[in-house]
């Protein structure tokens, strides 16, 4: 039993520290006594690399310590063995330029074990991990229990019984606890280590924030800036006066700094009023001559704002056929298209639009992102798609007439944040166009969606405007807090699904 503690820290290992760090690991070796690291060795890690020995001190006694070094992880692919990675205890594997962060040793005296400290030594590793910006984190872990079941199962069976909690293995299991994952056996792994029988675990823990070093000279960003435009539908007598008003929001957000600007579904609907004397097909398609021009002027100001634009949608003519279709501007002068795949009863029996077929991701200055046209959103597919192409943004362009059609929307968005562990933002018009048949009345109340977990808001709502009001919802996102989620949620909607017994693919 451990007597009343009065003060646990962590500090840098000196070589002041040796013979105290000796007995320790003389003590915590019972089965190996001759395994302590020598004088020497301690001084040539402390020499090469300081940040990487780290104690854990007790009332100002060693109750534990973690010595590591940093390797080029391809040079070991196939000589994965104590020896090789330390260079014999020399260390000379050790090099600034390598991607991980390999650990050497770390225990825990027995007298402290049962007190989470060990937790505490790899969370710094962790920690050190993402300051120097490695891949991540691997050793090679023992398997002391082994020796009790060599002649029943291979280290692999003993491994998989150790994952289920069929068999205690002290080390292995509180590798698991803290994150670390098996990736293969390795076997005489560690001369001497009896009870392993020298075999060993490779394990490994991934840096989710590495960032691979770029020639660039602007990285991607991490902190996105959301621009949303809630428009107005009004009256406009051509298509200058549409887009006077499009820029005058593209300019406000542009203000503010923002990263994308959002406009809804068929906003340009107002252009419609000089052809409603025709029939709703043909007026539609009117709309459509008017396509090319907009996206022009977007790319324009794109460019010349310095922002990402998503331009909603417009009706398209291809080959005589009709598509609901949207255009992605970037600042950088790239256009990309996207289509509504799936078209509504109504858009297809008044104006005769067809679906269109191509869905993809969209990489950007902020990460790649998809679009999905409004019903696009109702169908869970398709955003499951994305995210595994790495969608960490959605964006819904969205326009609907009634309250029951824009809450089918509002809600599937805030599903597809919450399974996909991604942003959602939807952008709608609101007001009315008693000039323009079908397309009388608007409702929309714009919003950003999140997940819900810890880093996020309680509702999953990170910000919404004012329902069936003209304005700009502006939102900031942060990128690495998904990544955090991914790998640390509460529940983690991704990893957990059942490849075993469901797949979802896209046809080629």
């Amino acid at each position: 039993m451990v007597k009343k503690i009065q003060n646990i820290e962590l500090a840098f290992l000196t070589i002041d520290d040796y013979q105290e760090l000796k007995q320790a690991m003389i003590t915590s070796y019972q089965s190996m006594p001759d395994s302590y690291w020598k004088e020497v060795e301690i001084q040539t890690l402390l020499s090469k690399f300081p940040e990487g020995q780290i104690v854990i001190k007790v009332d100002g006694h060693i109750a534990g310590c973690a010595l590591s070094i940093i390797i080029d992880h391809e040079r070991f692919e196939d000589r994965y063995t104590f020896n090789n990675i330390t260079g014999n205890l020399t260390f000379s594997t050790h090099t600034h330029t390598g991607d991980t962060l390999y650990g050497i040793d770390v225990f825990i005296k027995p007298e402290f074990r049962g007190l989470r400290l060990g937790r505490r030594l790899y969370e710094y590793r962790k920690e050190l991990c993402e300051k120097l910006n490695l891949k991540g984190i691997e050793f090679g872990g023992r398997i002391p229990n082994y020796h009790k079941h060599e002649h029943e199962m291979s280290p692999k069976e003993y491994i998989e019984k150790v994952k289920l909690r069929e068999i205690h293995d002290p080390v292995l299991n509180f590798q698991l606890s803290n994150d670390f994952y098996p990736v293969r056996v390795l076997k005489a792994y560690l001369e001497g280590d009896k009870v392993s029988k020298e075999f060993a675990v490779l394990l490994k823990w991934e840096n989710i924030y590495y960032e691979k070093p770029s020639k660039r000279a602007k990285e991607i960003k991490k902190i996105v800036r959301l621009g949303l435009v809630q428009w107005q539908m009004r009256p406009y007598k051509n298509i200058n006066e549409l887009m006077q008003q499009a820029e005058y929001f593209v300019d406000t957000l542009s203000a503010y700094k923002s990263d994308f600007a959002l406009f809804p579904e068929f906003f340009n609907a107002p252009l419609m009023a000089e052809y409603n004397k025709l029939s709703e097909a043909e007026a539609i398609r009117k709309l459509a001559d008017y396509t090319s021009s907009i996206i022009q002027e977007f790319s324009k100001l794109s460019i010349s704002y310095n922002i990402n634009i998503i331009t909603g949608s417009m009706p398209e003519l291809v080959d005589d056929s009709l598509y609901n279709v949207g255009y992605l501007c970037r600042r950088n002068g790239s256009v990309e298209r996207y289509e509504k795949l799936h078209i509504t009863p109504d858009e297809q029996k008044v104006w005769g639009m067809k679906g269109g077929s191509k869905l993809q991701t969209f990489d950007t200055d902020c990460g790649k992102i998809g679009i999905l046209i409004c019903y696009d959103v109702e169908f869970p597919e398709l955003s499951r798609l994305l995210v595994d192409e790495g969608m960490d943004i959605l964006f819904v362009p969205f326009l609907t007439d009634t309250q029951n059609g824009y809450s089918r929307v509002r809600y599937c968005a805030q599903a597809r944040a919450i399974e996909n562990e991604c942003y959602v933002a939807i952008a709608g018009s609101v007001g009315n166009l008693p000039k323009v048949h079908n397309m009388d009345i608007q409702y929309a109340q714009s919003m950003v969606f999140t997940p819900c977990d810890f880093a996020f808001p309680t509702t999953g709502i990170k910000s919404e405007a004012t329902p069936n009001t003209e304005m700009i919802l502006i939102s900031d996102v942060d990128i690495d807090l998904l990544r955090e989620l991914h790998s640390f949620g509460t529940v983690k909607n991704l990893k957990d699904r059942r490849f075993d017994i469901f797949e979802l693919k896209k046809r080629k």
